[in-house]
């Protein structure tokens, strides 16, 4: 058996409980949480898989571009025993300085041409890939946006003494394809 037989016949595992199975969930909101109340009281609050964290992780950076203080609530709770850094408020609020549309674009039915206005109810998938469950108690986990071409993600850590999956950081604040209204040349 040579040095690198385990490697390239796929069958190194080192290191990873990788779910090696890539699983997409879909989630659909008649309505998009206006409060912290609102989004606790959803069925995925109970943040019981790392799916479900990153929904309400959207919906958050949502409820972020209306309201900066209600998006910040919602995403300090979401992120557990560790909240929101300076650092990571100021991103925030440069990010949602030029463009609020962001995380609307990864609803389906957003994208350029209709100004990323999504289908109602708001529906997105979150799905994972061979690498998303590569070290135990995080995840990474990805979602389309109708704006960019690439997958964006979220990251994830599971408190292992309450089995609750909370938001690490967000990946998925970054450019998108102009909207029609904001496009000169379109």
């Amino acid at each position: 058996m040579g040095l690198f037989d385990n490697i390239l016949n796929g069958a190194d595992k080192t290191g990873s409980s990788a779910n090696q199975n890539p699983e997409r969930v879909t989630f659909s909101f008649a309505r998009l949480p206006e409060s912290l109340e609102e989004l606790k009281a959803l069925p995925e609050a109970s943040m019981d898989t790392p799916y479900k964290t990153a929904a309400l992780s959207l919906l958050a950076l949502c409820a972020y571009a209306a309201d900066e203080n209600i998006g910040k609530e919602m995403l300090n709770f979401l992120k557990g025993p560790e909240p929101l850094s300076p650092y990571e408020e100021s991103f925030l609020r440069d990010r949602f300085r030029d463009n609020k549309l962001v995380p609307f674009s990864y609803f389906k039915g957003a994208k350029p041409e209709n100004n990323y206005t999504p289908d109602v109810p708001f529906t997105v998938t979150i799905f994972s890939n061979p690498y998303s469950f590569q070290n135990e108690n995080f995840a990474t986990l990805h979602l389309n946006s109708g704006g960019a071409d690439n997958p964006r993600q979220f990251r994830l850590r599971l408190k292992p003494s309450t089995g609750v999956w909370y938001l690490l950081e967000q990946q998925i604040l970054v450019g998108i394809k102009p909207a029609v209204k904001d496009d000169p040349w379109a």
